[in-house]
């Protein structure tokens, strides 16, 4: 089993910046990939970044790419997403989720953290 905890949204003026952080406990040797997504109001759950826990290697959706960061810390077990040049149109739920096998889908998710970017 793996826990995953989520904390740092908050309200931010556009164009200001927030950092995430997704706190992992228990089994995290089996972690392989760890990405954040986002769900806003009315809208599906879509994915936003994601790190491969062993190597580092990052990969963003075209919409965050250039203004967010998703970097880890593997000593805290703990990884960030460094969201800068915000945007009304980022205000949703932000979730993290780790990937425990070498395919299929995300298998552990935090309870999400609100973000919310006034114009």
């Amino acid at each position: 089993q793996v826990q995953l905890v989520e904390s740092g949204g908050g309200l931010v003026q556009a164009g200001g910046s927030l950092r995430l952080s997704c706190a992992a406990s228990g089994r995290t040797f089996r972690i392989n990939l760890l990405g954040w997504f986002r769900q806003a109001p009315g809208k599906e759950r879509e994915f936003a970044a994601v790190i491969r826990w062993s190597s580092g290697s990052t990969n963003y959706a075209d919409s965050v790419k250039g203004r967010f960061t998703i970097s880890r810390d593997s000593a805290k077990n703990t990884v960030y997403l460094q969201m800068d040049s915000l945007k009304p149109e980022d205000t949703a739920i932000y979730y993290c989720a780790a990937r425990t096998n070498v395919v299929g889908g995300y298998d552990y998710w935090g309870q999400g953290t609100q973000v919310t970017v006034s114009s």
